[in-house]
């Protein structure tokens, strides 16, 4: 059987040859490179001033198109659009979840991962002073993964699913990261800042009211019904100020920062977005670097 070359199959009754995409032949198209002239499928299509260019010219420079990915779809925020829009969150839970069964074998990590001031350690003899004053800041971190109880993990964690896969989804994974982890810090600071140095402190609440606080905002920019998510954030809140046991400041921090980051992310100009974005972020970082270097320098 003969084999007909790319760019010349006939049509089905016409002694007429339609084009074939000279990158995919099995595909027809009535689609040309504006620079050689060649077939080009909508997949192979690059944009340019003027119609379009194949790959093989714009790689070349003979072109003025650019690079398909610039035409892929973005997220709210300007993201990359990903086939799994929950691959972070279910990473975060996964992280979550393996340090909970870590910690459950091995209850003395426990007290060395905890978000604590300053403290004096008895054990072993003949104790020592341990705390982020003493210069160990990864307490502020470790502690954002650490829980002991499961109803407290579990309400975590059914937050960071419920909220986390609609605001990755609508910002995309970077930013989304970014929104997590500076809110569970700025939580970290102000719990650091407020409560007594020797007042231990762990649980992801923190992040997760940051994104409580983005998910709020979200809906607002999308003129979406505000009031489930008003009403769940004041039950929460109304456990945090009544509860015996919470740490409200890693609440009350988080939810402010998930609140700026959020609006720095899906308000920011598509002229400016990335800057603004960075800068939104880099001010909840340097507002919790602040409130750390200052209570340190309080306790030393």
């Amino acid at each position: 059987m003969d084999q007909q070359p790319p760019g010349d199959r006939a049509a089905a009754g016409s002694g007429v040859p339609t084009p074939t995409c000279y990158r995919h032949p099995d595909r027809e198209t009535g689609i040309s490179c504006t620079r050689c002239g060649r077939p080009i499928c909508p997949e192979c299509m690059v944009s340019a001033s003027v119609g379009f260019q194949c790959p093989d010219c714009v790689r070349q420079g003979s072109g003025t198109g650019h690079h398909p990915a610039a035409s892929r779809p973005r997220t709210l925020a300007g993201g990359s659009v990903a086939a799994d829009p929950r691959l972070v969150t279910k990473i975060l839970v996964g992280i979550n979840l393996a340090v909970f069964l870590l910690v459950s074998v091995r209850p003395a990590l426990v007290g060395d991962l905890t978000l604590l001031g300053l403290a004096w350690d008895p054990s072993p003899p003949p104790g020592s002073v341990e705390g982020v004053a003493e210069g160990q800041w990864y307490r502020l971190v470790t502690s954002m993964f650490l829980h002991q109880e499961v109803v407290h993990i579990a309400f975590n964690m059914l937050g960071l699913w419920w909220l986390g896969g609609q605001l990755e989804a609508a910002l995309g994974r970077s930013r989304y990261l970014a929104l997590y982890l500076l809110s569970g810090l700025a939580g970290s600071a102000l719990t650091y800042l407020i409560a007594a140095p020797n007042q231990g402190s762990l649980g992801a609440s923190g992040a997760v009211y940051g994104l409580f606080g983005a998910t709020a905002v979200l809906m607002r920019r999308m003129n979406y019904d505000m009031r489930p998510v008003l009403v769940l954030l004041a039950i929460n809140m109304v456990f945090t100020f009544t509860w015996g046991g919470i740490a409200w400041e890693a609440h009350v921090g988080g939810l402010i920062a998930g609140v700026v980051i959020a609006i720095g992310m899906v308000h920011a100009p598509r002229e400016r977005r990335t800057a603004v974005q960075a800068g939104a972020c880099a001010l909840v970082l340097l507002a919790s670097v602040g409130i750390i270097v200052a209570r340190t320098m309080s306790l030393t």
